[in-house]
């Protein structure tokens, strides 16, 4: 084990948040309405007594980039861990689908799948992850190592309980916030220390996205209304529907 400098994660953070914004930029300039309509609910719309164009757009469009806000910078966060992982005990990649890390800990070998919060999937994901701790579990055997595998469920953010950790039910651990950057790193506080460096630029790179935002906006509200609206200006619901949710004959 080797300790943990901390300017090295600031340094790779510095280095490569970039990525995350830009990525983040890139999905909002791509967005495309119609393909935003489709997977939407029309008629939550009219249950809510939405009226004007602004509202639709603008309830797309939150729930649209939050979603993919989430994805992206959760992805941007395995590789931080990776890379802390690797500094203090020479982690790697794993070589079995859905498991990310792969190192040794006190004389275990801890294989870690990385999920960006506690509440990630449904009860099919969380089998497909027990089969695939499975898989690593052999893998780890036909390779004649002979150590103890700790299989985990590794979550960037939310609270652990011990008393709840473990799940009998695929026999894994499922580890969040606090409790999985110390186990990837030895440094209790690691959890706390992150915020800072995550700042990089944040400013600036905000500025740029909400200029975007703003354009985007713009842009699909004029769309929606040439395509959904009457021309008193009213949402045309029939067209609407009819577009998101009408029968296409096969051709």
């Amino acid at each position: 084990m080797n300790k943990l400098n901390l300017g090295d994660v600031t340094k790779f953070v510095e280095e490569n948040i970039g990525e995350f914004h830009q990525k983040r930029l890139a999905k909002v300039e791509n967005i495309k309405l119609k393909d935003v309509l489709k997977a939407k609910n029309p008629y939550m719309f009219k249950a809510k007594n939405v009226t004007t164009v602004s509202q639709i757009i603008d309830g797309i469009l939150s729930a649209f980039i939050s979603s993919s806000e989430e994805g992206i910078f959760g992805n941007w966060l395995e590789r931080l861990a990776i890379f802390i992982n690797e500094k203090v005990y020479n982690g790697r990649k794993a070589v079995v689908e859905g498991i990310d890390l792969d190192f040794d800990r006190d004389g275990k070998r801890y294989l870690v799948a990385i999920k960006s919060g506690p509440n990630w999937g449904n009860d099919s994901q969380y089998k497909k992850l027990i089969d695939q701790f499975g898989t690593a579990r052999k893998r780890v055997a036909t390779s004649g190592a002979k150590v103890e595998v700790v299989c985990v469920n590794g979550c960037c953010y939310g609270r652990s309980r011990a008393e709840s950790e473990y799940k009998q039910k695929g026999n894994y651990y499922k580890m969040c916030g606090q409790r999985f950057w110390e186990l990837i790193s030895g440094e209790p506080d690691l959890y706390i220390k992150l915020i800072e460096p995550l700042g990089h630029e944040a400013q600036a790179r905000n500025k740029e996205f909400l200029l975007s935002y703003g354009n985007l906006k713009n842009r699909l509200e004029r769309e929606f209304l040439t395509d959904f609206t009457n021309p008193d200006g009213s949402i045309h619901w029939e067209k609407l529907l009819r577009f998101n949710s009408s029968f296409e004959p096969e051709h």
